[in-house]
């Protein structure tokens, strides 16, 4: 009897995106039928590290991914486990984004210690925490008297901060909730109030092509989910040309509603005041390169909305 092939999957550290590794593990050992046998790799990155500043004070997007992307580049491990919105819009040299299990909650999820359900019930002056320019952009939108922390870590160290009652509220995913069985701490906020980032809750898988095996490469495609992909593509072509960074807030979501996909986009300014939308439609049976002309069209036209330069966070 052949024995299994081995497959190493690298991810960060976190009980959530150890989650997410395991899932894709225990997908591809069960339609290979157990022909592959995979190990988790785990990695402390960038962003892991950084619990109390932004992001964008420490070079963006990409610092959930670095470490990982390099151990995928020399060949450590032969995949890598990312949520999508933590994924950049240019990858690295001779990587691709290989899988899209099915897409989970997208919404946000809003969190209190005081059984508040919405944000717009928060007492004035109340204490935000996140650390999302696109959460904060959106909140303050709703609510500019609000004052906002940064609130930065895992899941359960933000969710540890928020009892302590270092801050009122705070923002969530969905799905990350969902995942670690915590979703019934959280109150889902409606996308008609806050567009989800693009590709939250979406799990993906990098990998080199060139380097997957035959067995592997057909696991993978039998774990990608097709709607999802479509949602991917037409979500990261959208950020992809307005350079999406952790320096502007934005925020793209494709969804399928009687037979058609509706794609809406959005750019705010730092202090919510000023916001920027498009959308559009495309059939179902729209092939996945013209979804992405699709998402890249929507912000052609917001950018032209906002004059052609986008507003950044500067601190």
């Amino acid at each position: 009897m052949k024995a299994p092939q081995p497959v190493r999957i690298g991810t960060r550290g976190s009980p959530l995106a150890l989650y997410q590794a395991e899932l894709i593990a225990r997908e591809l050992e069960r339609v290979s039928g157990g022909a592959l046998k995979a190990e988790i790799v785990t990695f402390s990155t960038k962003g892991d590290q950084l619990t109390t500043e932004r992001l964008i004070n420490s070079g963006g997007k990409g610092l959930f991914t670095r470490e990982i992307d390099a151990a995928v580049d020399d060949g450590r491990v032969d995949l890598g486990v990312h949520s999508l919105k933590d994924v950049p819009s240019i990858l690295p040299d001779g990587q691709d984004l290989v899988a899209y299990p099915e897409r989970a909650d997208p919404r946000d999820g809003f969190l209190t210690t005081s059984g508040i359900s919405r944000l717009e019930d928060l007492p004035q002056g109340a204490v935000l925490g996140t650390a999302s320019l696109r959460r904060e952009s959106q909140a303050l939108a709703l609510r500019p008297d609000l004052k906002v922390v940064p609130f930065r870590g895992r899941v359960e160290t933000r969710l540890e901060k928020l009892q302590r009652g270092e801050a009122d509220a705070t923002f969530l995913a969905m799905a990350g909730l969902e995942r670690l069985g915590l979703a019934h701490h959280a109150n889902p906020v409606r996308a008609s109030t806050m567009l989800p980032a693009a590709g939250q809750g979406i799990i993906t898988v990098a990998a080199r092509p060139d380097r997957l095996s035959a067995e592997l490469e057909a696991a993978l495609n039998q774990i990608d989910h097709a709607a999802t992909r479509a949602m991917a593509t037409a979500e990261r072509a959208f950020l992809a040309e307005l350079d999406g960074s952790c320096r502007t807030a934005m925020a793209a979501q494709l969804t399928s509603v009687d037979g058609t996909w509706h794609l809406r986009g959005e750019v705010l300014t730092p202090d919510g005041q000023t916001k920027w939308s498009a959308r559009a439609e495309a059939l179902l049976s729209t092939p996945l390169s013209d979804l992405a002309e699709l998402g890249r069209q929507l912000a052609v036209n917001i950018r032209d909305q906002a004059g052609g330069d986008l507003p950044v966070f500067t601190d």
